[in-house]
């Protein structure tokens, strides 16, 4: 899953957090999946803020015009 690819790249281990606590991932899917690409959900993992769309997952950075992508 690409959220979790995001989050390794920023150095957040895959077994120090459970996705689940933060985020249903399957619901996020259907609501990525069925929405225009004009859609982002924003949510934060463990202090990693970050924003799924259709194009991918982005970690939000402090100027929230810019975002670093994966």
């Amino acid at each position: 899953m690409e959220i979790i690819e995001t989050l390794e790249t920023c150095g957040l281990e895959d077994d120090s957090y459970q996705l689940h606590d933060y985020v249903d991932p399957d619901a996020l899917e259907q609501v990525i999946a069925s929405a225009d690409e004009n859609i982002t959900v924003q949510f934060t993992v463990d202090e990693i803020p970050l924003e799924v769309s259709p194009d991918g997952v982005d970690v939000i950075v402090e100027d929230e015009s810019q975002s670093v992508g994966e």
